[in-house]
């Protein structure tokens, strides 16, 4: 069982012992933080939450809700939404921040608090840093009868979010309706299953859905990669669809599977949609130092300038304020458009794709064979409480002293025949270890060769 508070929030596994596990304890703790941070600030009182399908997820919302209000903060409840929904209804409404109660990728037994400024964006880390000392101080000034919050429900937000997508310039509707696209939705037993469905409706796309009832006993484990997907191969083979879709529990990653079952491979959903976008606006890209050359290939195609960031959202997101980028996101599938909002939305990505896919007239497997060629491995390593990561680093970092190497986040290895990239987790307690080369067989070597290095 696991707790981790962390810049960006607290996840962890629920029940167990407080402290050790995301408790009720905890969740109420971490809520006062954030309210303290905000009553601390000229902010607006009022808080955006919302939730993705998890079985937990009621309780953990009740929870924190009851805490705002207690802590004189008035808040609009999104009940079931997504994650980039909810994004986008706190600048909307005027908030001063917002809470998305969803583990993402995680699987059922874990849950999260993430935290959003006012702008609808992850919190700074040198916020993050002031809610964590807030809650590991414990010390919470609770509101007296007279100022108590109040909470409302906002039951269209995810429609507002469609609508703010079809009216994106990129977006190209009669496009996608003029192809008559079939696809299979895979809404891992989540909220994808409220939202995914309204926006193909409107892009005139039909679709069959697998996975859309049982909410938060997910089907599979959440996180798109291949062996997580059978199910959906094997439908979009039997339904002779054009492509399947997957979305994650809270609906901000994204990944597609070819006609024929095979993966297109989230680590090119970004690639493709960038290479979308930039074919109709020059500009740069950012994604993270854990994925794919490919994305740099197709944007110096077009170009433009790649830049690599540090992992986690908030990092892509700066990358991408100071290089001007048009586009941007990570290589788990998760695309970030900056000119609708600055968050990963599976969303926009899939009605950005549909233009795509509508557009090149060709199929998936034929499409994704117009991209450079890279095989990734993501790989991890379990940590224990003995585990000294910084030790493990100095000795990979004394192996390979005359590779490039790269210390922004954890290490990167730069090999001439690929990369490995080396980081402790900042939402599972695991090192990650990524590695990417031209074939597989070389990039298994690759990564066998660091992970022998830190034995």
């Amino acid at each position: 069982m696991t707790l981790i508070k962390s810049i960006s929030g607290i996840r962890g596994t629920i029940g167990g012992i407080q402290g050790d596990n995301l408790t009720p304890i905890d969740i109420v703790a971490c809520t006062a933080g954030l309210s303290q941070w905000l009553l601390k600030r000229n902010l607006p009182r009022k808080i955006v939450v919302g939730r993705d399908g998890r079985i937990s997820g009621a309780m953990v919302s009740n929870l924190a809700v009851n805490t705002l209000i207690s802590m004189g903060i008035d808040v609009i409840d999104l009940g079931l939404s997504t994650t980039p929904t909810v994004e986008m209804a706190v600048p909307k409404n005027n908030a001063g921040a917002g809470i998305i109660f969803t583990a993402s990728h995680n699987p059922k037994q874990w849950n999260a608090l993430k935290f959003l400024n006012s702008l609808g964006e992850f919190i700074s880390p040198e916020d993050g840093l002031e809610i964590v000392a807030y809650i590991d101080h414990g010390q919470f000034h609770f509101a007296e009868t007279d100022q108590l919050g109040c909470v409302s429900y906002y039951d269209h937000a995810i429609q507002d979010h469609i609508l703010e997508i079809l009216k994106y310039r990129h977006v190209q509707i009669d496009l996608i309706r003029q192809a008559k696209i079939k696809v299979v939705v895979d809404c891992i037993n989540s909220t994808g299953a409220l939202a995914v469905p309204p926006l193909l409706d409107a892009l005139g796309v039909e679709y069959v859905l697998i996975h859309a009832d049982n909410f938060g006993h997910f089907a599979h484990n959440p996180e798109p990669l291949p062996h997580h997907l059978e199910a959906l191969s094997k439908a979009v083979i039997d339904h002779k669809a054009h492509l399947g879709i997957s979305v994650d529990p809270d609906v901000d990653r994204l990944a597609f599977v070819n006609e024929d079952g095979s993966m297109f491979g989230e680590e090119y959903t970004l690639v493709a949609i960038a290479d979308y976008i930039l074919s109709r606006e020059k500009g740069n890209t950012v994604s993270n130092l854990s994925s794919t050359r490919a994305l740099s290939d197709v944007t110096i195609k077009h170009g433009g300038q790649y830049t690599a960031s540090a992992v986690g959202e908030v990092n892509v997101v700066n990358a991408m304020k100071a290089n001007q980028a048009v586009i941007g996101g990570e290589g788990n599938g998760g695309v970030i458009v900056p000119d609708l909002h600055y968050g990963r939305d599976a969303l926009i990505g899939i009605a950005l794709f549909l233009s795509h896919f509508a557009k090149m007239g060709m199929p998936m497997t034929a499409l994704k064979a117009t991209y450079p060629s890279y095989q990734i491995i993501k790989d991890k390593i379990e940590l224990t409480p003995e585990t000294d990561i910084n030790h493990l680093i100095t000795k990979v970092k004394s192996q390979f002293a005359n590779e490039k190497l790269n210390e922004t986040d954890g290490l990167k290895i730069d090999f001439a025949a690929g990369w490995v990239h080396m980081r402790k987790s900042n939402t599972e307690p695991i090192i990650r270890v990524y590695c990417e080369a031209q074939d597989e067989a070389t990039a298994l070597a690759l990564i066998n060769q660091v992970k022998s290095a830190m034995s």
